[in-house]
C-alpha cells in the first residue's frame, strides 16, 4: 500500500486511501473509482463530475499504479 501520510492534500489522501481500501476488500476497479469520484465531490462540491474524474484518475495513477511519491497537480486545498 502507498504511504498515504506523505500526501499533502486532505482530499487527495482521502481518495487514495479509499480507493486502496475498497480494492483490498474486493470492490471492482470501476466501482472503487466511482466511489472515489463521489468522495472527491463531497470535499469539493464546486467541482464538475469531469473535473473530479480527471483528478481522481490522475491521483490513482500516480500513487497506486505508478507508486510515485512526488507531488501531483490538483486542487488548492490543504
Amino acid at each position: 500500500m502507498v504511504e498515504t501520510s506523505r500526501i499533502a492534500r486532505n482530499c487527495e489522501r482521502a481518495v487514495v486511501t479509499a480507493y486502496q481500501e475498497l480494492r483490498t476488500v474486493g470492490t471492482n476497479d470501476v466501482s472503487a473509482f466511482n466511489a472515489c469520484t463521489t468522495l472527491y465531490r463531497i470535499h469539493h462540491p464546486e467541482a464538475s463530475v469531469n473535473e473530479a474524474r480527471r483528478l481522481v484518475s490522475e491521483w490513482i495513477d500516480h500513487h497506486v499504479v505508478k507508486k510515485e511519491s512526488g507531488p501531483t497537480r490538483g486542487c488548492d486545498c490543504p
